[in-house]
C-alpha cells in the first residue's frame, strides 16, 4: 500500500478550505490554530504542492488545492458515512431470529418473553421458517433442524432431542380410547412431509409391523399437524420439545410411553464477530434456557 497523508493533515486542510481560515478551522476542530496550520503545512510537503495561498490576513485555494478539495471532501464523507453506520449497528439495540414456526410457538415465545422482561429496550424480529433458513444475513441468529449426522461445525445443538406420540384425549381409533400400541394398526397417522422416518422408528420401536405408513393425513410442518391432532382426526409423531405445550394445557396426551431419540435435532448459529451486544446478550440467554429445556 502506497503512503498517504495523515487523516488530520487531510480534515484540517478541508476545514481550512471550507472556512478559507485557519482560525476558524481550528475553532471547528477543537485545536490551535498552530496546529492546523502546521497541518496544512505538513500536506503541501507531501503533496510537493501549495494548497492556498496565504494572504495578509486572508486564504484562497491555488488550482491544486481547489482540484484536490473535491477529491478529499468525498474521501472524508465516505469515511464519516461508514464510521457512522459501524458505530449505529453496534449499538443498535435490536435482534433478527430465524427459526422454524413450531418452535418458535412452543418454546422460543416464552424465551423472549423472559429476555423482554428484563431487557424491554432490546427490540426483536422472528423470522419462521419450515424446513430452510431464511437468506442468509437475514437473521442475527439462526435456529434451525438438523440431521446429528450432517450438522455443520458452527452450529451449537440447542439439546438432545426426542420423539414422541401424541393425540386427543378423546381419541378412539377402534371405539376405544387410545392406550396400547397394538391399536395403531387401527388408528389415523398423521404423517409430516420430509420426515417419514418418524413412524418407521416408532413401529421398529414398539415391534409393530404392518402399520399404514402410506395412508393418512399429510402436511408441510408440525404447526398444522398438531392442530389435526387437537381435531381429533388421528396421532402423530413429532419432538417432544414441539408438543410440550398441547400436553401442558392439555390439548393432546402420549396415550402410552414411547421414547425415542431422534435422528434430527435443533441447532442455532450466531455471528459473533460481528454480532452487537444486544445480539450477543439474547444469545446467550437463550443458551442457558436450552440448557434448561
Amino acid at each position: 500500500m502506497m503512503n498517504l497523508p495523515h487523516l488530520s493533515f487531510l480534515r484540517s486542510f478541508e476545514a481550512a478550505a471550507r472556512h478559507l481560515s485557519f482560525t476558524s478551522a481550528a475553532e471547528e476542530l477543537n485545536c490551535t490554530q498552530a496546529a492546523v496550520s502546521n497541518h496544512v503545512r505538513s500536506l503541501e510537503d507531501f503533496l510537493r504542492r501549495p494548497l492556498f495561498v496565504r494572504h495578509p490576513r486572508s486564504l484562497s485555494l491555488t488550482d491544486v488545492g481547489t482540484a484536490y478539495l473535491q477529491s478529499v471532501r468525498h474521501a472524508l464523507q465516505e469515511i464519516d458515512l461508514a464510521t457512522q453506520s459501524l458505530t449505529l449497528q453496534v449499538h443498535k439495540r435490536e435482534v433478527v431470529v430465524s427459526c422454524p414456526v413450531s418452535l418458535a410457538e412452543s418454546w422460543l415465545a416464552e424465551v423472549i418473553g423472559s429476555f423482554r422482561r428484563v431487557h424491554p429496550d432490546i427490540d426483536l424480529t422472528v423470522h419462521g421458517t419450515v424446513w430452510n433458513d431464511v437468506e442468509t444475513n437475514v437473521s442475527d441468529i439462526s435456529i434451525i433442524v438438523s440431521h446429528v449426522d450432517d450438522t455443520p461445525a458452527d452450529l451449537h445443538l440447542l439439546w438432545e432431542e426426542t420423539l414422541t406420540l401424541v393425540c386427543a384425549p378423546d381419541y378412539r381409533p377402534d371405539g376405544e380410547l387410545l392406550t396400547r400400541p397394538d391399536q395403531l394398526h387401527h388408528a389415523d397417522l398423521i404423517h409430516i412431509l420430509g420426515r417419514p422416518i418418524y413412524w418407521g422408528l416408532a413401529e421398529e420401536a414398539l415391534g409393530l409391523k404392518g402399520l399404514n405408513l402410506k395412508g393418512g393425513l399429510r402436511t408441510s410442518g408440525p404447526s398444522l399437524a398438531l392442530e389435526l391432532a387437537v381435531q381429533g382426526l388421528g396421532c402423530i409423531m413429532l419432538p417432544r420439545s414441539v408438543v410440550q405445550r398441547y400436553l401442558e394445557r392439555g390439548l393432546l396426551i402420549e396415550p402410552f410411553d414411547l421414547q425415542i431419540k431422534s435422528p434430527w435435532c435443533y441447532f442455532t448459529r450466531c455471528n459473533e464477530k460481528t454480532a452487537t451486544p444486544s445480539v450477543k446478550a439474547f444469545f446467550a440467554w437463550m443458551l442457558k434456557a436450552a440448557e434448561a429445556a
